[in-house]
């Protein structure tokens, strides 16, 4: 049997991603560009030295201008290679020529991986997520990858979650296994967590 909280989990993430499935190319883009500036102006985006990142695909609230525009700067970028256990790796990005298509529809850097605890050098850590409750509970696609990463994650760094504006939500199906993250960037700004 399937545990209530997976089956609460499941019919969470359908909604979400044909809420997703709804916007249009040009709302994603505003999206995303307003979510970068966010980021970008966060303190603590500004003085990280290493941030780990990752690569948008589909509907999700794009990060491409973000990452580039964190490279250009002077930020060490690190962004995951999907593992085929499910856990995430890590190579550096390069700039737009140094990614290649990766399983699963991603998109990864093609530079040597630096192991699945490199994350733990990042000053600031970018996840996706389908919805943040007020509590920094995340919802991801389901695969643990993430879980597994964040749990690497030192107490003291900035993890941030980047959303549409409906997704920062007042509660999110959680399992114990499941990783907060610490603040939300959206369209309409940034959130720290916990919200009260």
């Amino acid at each position: 049997m399937i545990p209530q909280v997976d089956q609460d989990k499941a019919a969470f993430r359908r909604r979400l991603l044909a809420a997703r499935g709804l916007l249009s190319p040009q709302q994603r883009a505003a999206a995303g560009r307003a979510i970068r500036d966010a980021v970008l102006a966060l303190p603590e985006a500004q003085m990280a030295g290493t941030v780990a990142a990752y690569y948008s695909i589909g509907a999700e609230p794009d990060t491409h201008g973000l990452i580039y525009a964190l490279w250009k700067r002077g930020s060490y970028v690190l962004l995951p290679v999907l593992l085929p256990g499910g856990d995430l790796d890590w190579a550096s990005y390069e700039g737009p020529d140094s990614l290649r298509p990766g399983p699963r529809g991603l998109i990864e850097p093609a530079e040597p991986p630096r192991g699945v605890t490199a994350i733990t050098s990042a000053d600031l850590v970018l996840v996706p997520a389908l919805a943040v409750d007020h509590s920094g509970q995340r919802l991801g696609r389901g695969g643990g990858s993430y879980d597994r990463a964040l749990a690497r994650v030192g107490p003291r760094i900035p993890t941030v979650a980047l959303l549409y504006d409906p997704e920062l939500v007042r509660e999110v199906p959680a399992a114990p296994y499941d990783q907060r993250v610490r603040l939300v960037a959206r369209p309409a700004g940034m959130n720290r967590l916990p919200l009260t």
